[in-house]
């Protein structure tokens, strides 16, 4: 018996294999940057595109400190991640706090999974962030723009958005 086959991509073929699995030095690679963007100045520097997101667990209640690339957008902050644990720990109605390089900020988290508003949100991120794109999996066509083969492939494989709006 032969195993089912994944769904066509209605897009045609992506320019990527997908998201870029989690390397194993990458909490190292958050330990420098949540300290890189605590440091006055450096931080704006450091952190054009980046911020520090607290996520309280929902069970433990242990904070996570996640460090994460955002694209402003209509007054939000959206985040184009593959499905992490931390994003598991967000709740509509249940603020979460994040950090810019100022004050700690206080805003209402919406985790966005369906196809049509997960491709509409990452391909604003994509165009914002071509590096926060290329980590997702998302490739550019010969025009530019983000390629939606990659974007639904990138959803295919547990890609969501995460709407962040202030509280």
């Amino acid at each position: 018996m032969s195993e089912p086959s994944a769904p066509e991509n209605p897009y045609g073929t992506p320019t990527t294999n997908g998201p870029s699995p989690i390397p194993r030095h990458q909490a190292a690679v958050n330990r420098v940057v949540r300290a890189l963007l605590r440091v006055p100045g450096l931080s704006k520097l450091v952190g054009k595109r980046l911020m520090t997101l607290h996520v309280v667990g929902r069970s433990s209640g242990k904070i996570y400190t996640v460090p994460v690339a955002y694209t402003p957008h209509d007054g939000a902050l959206l985040i184009g991640t593959v499905l992490r644990p931390w994003v598991k720990n967000l709740r509509t109605g249940t603020p979460v706090t994040l950090t810019r390089g100022g004050a700690p900020e206080r805003f209402d988290p919406v985790v966005h999974t369906g196809e049509q508003e997960v491709m509409r949100l990452f391909d604003i991120i994509a165009r914002d962030n071509k590096t926060n794109a290329s980590f997702s999996g998302i490739g550019f066509d010969a025009d530019g723009a983000p390629s939606k083969a990659d974007i639904y492939q990138t959803w295919r494989q547990g890609g969501v958005v995460v709407e962040l709006r202030p509280v």
